[in-house]
């Protein structure tokens, strides 16, 4: 029983973690400061009442679709943000990779031009 106070001030510490770091979107029951509250002032019962009653489940958070083939699979990667509006998304991604292969045709030219200038034999 020494290291039960140790436990404790384990749960308490996890359980204000998980309450801060949740976006308070999802946060159920009650705002994110009353649900702080409860944890410091009932430590354990605070904790469990979080954990059963305040903590967002997996169909609360937000995810992508699974197994649709994305049209930008380059930026599709774990923890992306998933945008608010998936059209003004799109058409971002797409200004993206336009500017990506107008600064590769670009870098090509520079080549072509930097291998003409220096090679004699192009000349003749």
């Amino acid at each position: 029983m020494p290291y039960m106070g140790m436990l404790y001030l384990v749960i308490l510490v996890i359980a204000l973690i998980d309450i801060i770091t949740t976006d308070n979107g999802l946060i159920r029951g009650m705002p994110k400061l009353g649900w702080v509250l409860l944890v410091v002032v009932l430590p354990l019962i605070g904790a469990l009442l979080w954990l059963a009653f305040g903590r967002p489940t997996a169909d609360d958070r937000p995810r992508h679709a699974s197994g649709a083939a994305s049209a930008f699979p380059e930026y599709d990667r774990p923890g992306r943000h998933i945008p608010q509006d998936p059209e003004a998304d799109r058409v971002f991604l797409q200004q993206l990779r336009d500017r990506a292969e107008q600064q590769r045709q670009t870098a090509r030219d520079q080549r072509r031009a930097t291998e003409r200038d220096t090679d004699p034999d192009a000349a003749t």
